[in-house]
């Protein structure tokens, strides 16, 4: 008798748990603010230097800096070194977050790992086919960041591209 109790009350108590727990749409909303305030490091510098002359080597538009890119893409790196891992982790959320605040089309990310220059960072991405293929994308903006594990001291590069 109490079983037959337990398995009639059981599909009422997964719904009423479910709906009680469930969160409202409105509230899983994050309200994302553009930052305008980004202080390039010589190295971020130097690539995007580096990244707009060899667009314009080939025959591409430069692609103009966006402050809110790097910031993004810093948040990025500092995720990288508390993991101590290179990935591309929660990508989508950085890609939902410049279309949502930049009204961005398209999104594409590189990222490395204990190159010392920014030259070395770029003949890197430059010699690898798919991070090439994101510097010679159809893009418009981008934002750079390199951040110095205050452990290690090794460098952690994050460069995001858009299209706008």
């Amino acid at each position: 008798m109490k079983a037959k109790m337990f398995r009639a009350l059981l599909p009422l108590a997964i719904v009423f748990t479910m709906v009680s727990c469930s969160s409202d749409d409105s509230s899983a909303t994050s309200s994302a603010k553009l930052v305008t305030e980004y202080n390039y490091n010589e190295t971020e510098s130097r690539l995007v230097q580096l990244i707009n002359d060899y667009r314009q080597s080939i025959g591409l538009n430069s692609l103009e800096v966006i402050n809110h890119i790097s910031y993004t893409s810093e948040g990025h790196n500092e995720y990288m070194i508390e993991k101590q891992a290179l990935s591309h982790d929660y990508f989508q959320q950085r890609a939902d977050n410049l279309i949502q605040v930049l009204g961005a089309e398209r999104v594409a990310e590189n990222v490395a790992y204990n190159y010392v220059t920014p030259e070395s960072a770029f003949a890197a991405w430059k010699n690898s086919p798919g991070h090439r293929a994101n510097i010679e994308g159809d893009f418009t903006h981008f934002g750079i960041s390199v951040t110095i594990d205050p452990e290690t001291g090794r460098k952690f590069y994050t460069n995001m591209f858009i299209k706008k």
